[in-house]
């Protein structure tokens, strides 16, 4: 199996150093490292990782424009790293099609297993934030969709595409999803990939924001 590989962006030198270490000590490839936001998405476009580590405040171009650049060019998922006072940003963030958020305190195991999660597909927020964030989001940007408008985009997926919808808001993995349902990982990989194609979805958590608006979750 190949590894994992990784750029970090974040303008403090002694936070990717310690990055660095704790991702290439469980075998993952530190392919890059960036101090602001326009180097990162210079560093994306060349070097094609699987994962930036993206900070948010940075000179320049900061961390959601600079995330919203790289996922639109499709140059690797994007995972940030952020603390509880930036709530704004990391709205924007999400809007910029991050497929992650974690806290600067993270484990390091907890913080190789998002890692590799994300590359996997998959998206991963921190326990700590989940339910503030999207429940914030949602109250806070109500107007970028019309709920009949939310309704059509959720009436084009079929009933199985729904459920897979529901768990992905739920936060559950592929792995988790396929035992949820009695299919296979591979199979449960698909519907998610299908779900997020016919929503016009960026990540699993931009899904999980509209499933919270249509009350498939509490």
């Amino acid at each position: 199996m190949n590894a994992v590989r990784v750029l970090i962006a974040d303008d403090h030198g002694a936070i990717r150093v310690g990055l660095r270490l704790i991702l290439e000590a469980a075998g993952i490839d530190v392919v890059g490292e960036a101090g602001d936001g326009a180097t990162a998405v210079r560093q994306a476009a060349a070097l094609a990782p699987d994962v930036v580590l993206m900070d948010i405040r940075m000179p320049g171009v900061d961390g959601i424009a600079a995330t919203r650049q790289i996922v639109a060019a499709g140059h690797g998922a994007v995972l940030v790293l952020t603390t509880f006072d930036l709530d704004d940003y990391v709205f924007g963030a999400l809007r910029a099609g991050a497929g992650g958020f974690l806290l600067k305190t993270v484990e390091p195991s907890a913080l190789v297993d998002a890692v590799r999660r994300l590359a996997a597909g998959e998206s991963v927020l921190a326990p700590e934030v989940t339910r503030r964030i999207l429940d914030q989001y949602v109250r806070l940007d109500r107007d970028r969709a019309a709920p009949a408008e939310a309704s059509a985009r959720l009436a084009v997926l079929t009933a199985r595409e729904l459920d897979i919808l529901a768990l992905v808001a739920e936060g559950l993995s592929n792995r988790q999803i396929a035992d949820r349902l009695a299919i296979s990982v591979a199979t449960a990989k698909t519907h998610v990939s299908r779900m997020l194609g016919k929503l016009g979805c960026d990540s699993r958590l931009q899904a999980a924001i509209l499933a919270r608006e249509e009350g498939l979750v509490g």
